[in-house]
């Protein structure tokens, strides 16, 4: 069976939204299967600017935000722009949406509560599907609506995997690129799936793994510890996680202290000197072709349906290569399923 394969990216600040077209085409070209787009108000370009203009430039590759909130977007306002997405992409949007961290900090929000997040998928459907609901304290109607788009959920902790697996069309997996991390959150998933006597066909398992290639291996460690510090600063508030991931709470906490809000993922962002090298190679994909491809292949093992990389800054049309040709083309060479 052909694997399946993802694009995460954002649009920085210095990075001209008239790329943004030629670069999704690009990623489409080369049969990647989702295109998600980072919604950060702060830090990153408008996330509908950039995934209109990726849907005016491309013909299969499926669209969304990777992901949005409930809180700095009213619903019906999501839910009316993921429509315009849809008619501009014919067909190709998708809903990417999660309990909210720095877009909703940023704007001096509290990210949404597992019931508030249930009841907004809920809310979702309804207004999809373009009949008169009462919502907000009042009959309404999403003129707009044309069809069911589905809704995938961002999920880490064991609550919201549940959640995925009752409820959701998708499960966008975040965490950590571990084989064992992976595996304890997907029976939380399965959980999910079997309380709500779901078929597990009816979910898309989208698993979000950050990596960078290089023979030089601390440099490739630097390359992602940035987004490794900020998955830190989120682990600190976690209850539950697998055993051997214990030994990285005090990390944890150094990251959360020193996290800053508007660096988030930036490469020169000083917070990321708060973790160490082990925890940046458990969470992330760093070091030489052949590790790489090593664990990618035993992530595949995992009941997963598609793997989606983040594409970092710098270069992005070079490790957009490297990441299709060399990586993939190796992974694929290995066979298996």
């Amino acid at each position: 069976m052909k694997k399946r394969y993802g694009i995460s990216l954002g649009v920085s600040p210095r990075e001209p939204l008239s790329r943004t077209a030629e670069l999704a085409r690009r990623i489409d070209l080369r049969g990647f299967e989702a295109l998600w787009y980072i919604d950060f108000q702060l830090g990153m370009k408008d996330v509908y600017a950039a995934m209109n203009l990726a849907a005016l430039s491309t013909e299969k590759v499926l669209i969304g935000a990777g992901v949005t909130n409930l809180v700095t977007r009213h619903p019906t306002v999501t839910a009316n722009a993921t429509a315009a997405l849809d008619e501009l992409s014919s067909g190709r949007a998708v809903l990417g949406l999660g309990a909210g961290w720095s877009a909703v900090l940023g704007a001096g929000g509290t990210p949404s509560r597992l019931k508030e997040l249930r009841s907004g998928i809920d809310e979702f459907r309804q207004l999809f599907s373009g009949e008169p609901c009462d919502l907000y304290g009042s009959q309404v109607r999403l003129a707009t609506a044309k069809r069911q788009v589905p809704i995938y959920l961002a999920v880490s902790q064991p609550a919201m995997l549940q959640l995925a697996g009752e409820t959701c069309d998708g499960a966008v997996l975040m965490g950590a690129a571990d084989p064992e991390f992976c595996s304890w959150q997907l029976d939380y998933i399965h959980q999910g799936l079997e309380a709500a006597g779901r078929d597990r066909r009816q979910l898309t398992v989208d698993l979000f793994v950050t990596m960078s290639v290089g023979d030089d291996v601390e440099s490739a460690t630097d390359d992602v510890r940035a987004w490794a510090t900020s998955q830190a600063a989120t682990f600190h508030q976690w209850k539950r996680m697998p055993p051997a991931w214990e030994r990285f709470r005090p990390e944890f906490a150094r990251a959360a202290g020193q996290y800053g809000l508007v660096d988030h993922l930036s490469l020169q962002a000083e917070h990321k000197l708060t973790v160490s090298d082990d925890f940046v190679r458990s969470v992330a994909l760093a070091g030489d072709l052949g590790m790489c491809v090593d664990r990618i292949r035993q992530l595949w093992q995992l009941d997963i349906d598609r793997i989606t990389f983040a594409l970092l800054s710098g270069g992005r049309e070079q490790r957009l290569a490297q990441l299709a040709d060399t990586v993939i083309g190796a992974v694929e060479a290995g066979g298996g399923s």
